[in-house]
């Protein structure tokens, strides 16, 4: 059976509410009878289910998919996908749209060929090698923080160190 306009209306209106009262008065039922006319109508099974397919139909559409899950790692681990960054200075705030970080953009690869394994040794050697650089360049960031030592000696150390692991 069809709904009435006014059946529909009140769907319509329960679905985004809840409020079964409310929503008949939002559908033209008159208001001292709305409550009686809410319940009665929550009750009735083509109302139910159309109540209850349209509110599946909204689920899904919250729920990400797998699809949409690859073509978000996938964004960014290529550094399509920018962050708003918000910055304290003394003179305010600003706000700045970055790029996710290596280390980010790596674990969105490894999230990736998590669903795609393969035996390629090539990339293998390049996630590798991507890990190094983020590795070299995490440990600069913290030798910077320090201050008072020379961190380019200590930059080329910790570069032949992991060159000599790679190499291995």
């Amino acid at each position: 059976m069809k709904l009435t306009v006014k059946q529909q209306k009140f769907a319509d209106n329960y679905i985004k509410s809840g409020n079964a009262t409310q929503s008949a008065i939002d559908a033209g039922y008159s208001k001292h009878t709305s409550r009686s006319i809410g319940q009665e109508n929550l009750t009735k099974p083509d109302i139910k289910n159309y109540i209850k397919d349209n509110l599946v139909k909204i689920e899904s559409h919250k729920i990400m998919d797998a699809t949409e899950a690859l073509q978000l790692l996938t964004s960014i681990a290529r550094g399509e996908t920018k962050e708003t960054v918000i910055s304290s200075t003394p003179f305010g705030t600003t706000e700045d749209e970055k790029t996710a970080d290596l280390k980010t953009r790596i674990s969105a690869m490894k999230e990736i060929l998590k669903r795609y394994p393969s035996s390629d040794k090539l990339m293998s050697a390049k996630i590798r090698k991507l890990e190094a650089e983020a590795d070299v360049a995490e440990q600069k960031a913290r030798d910077a923080r320090i201050g008072g030592q020379d961190v380019g000696k200590q930059f080329d150390k910790m570069f032949e160190r992991l060159k000599e692991d790679s190499d291995k």
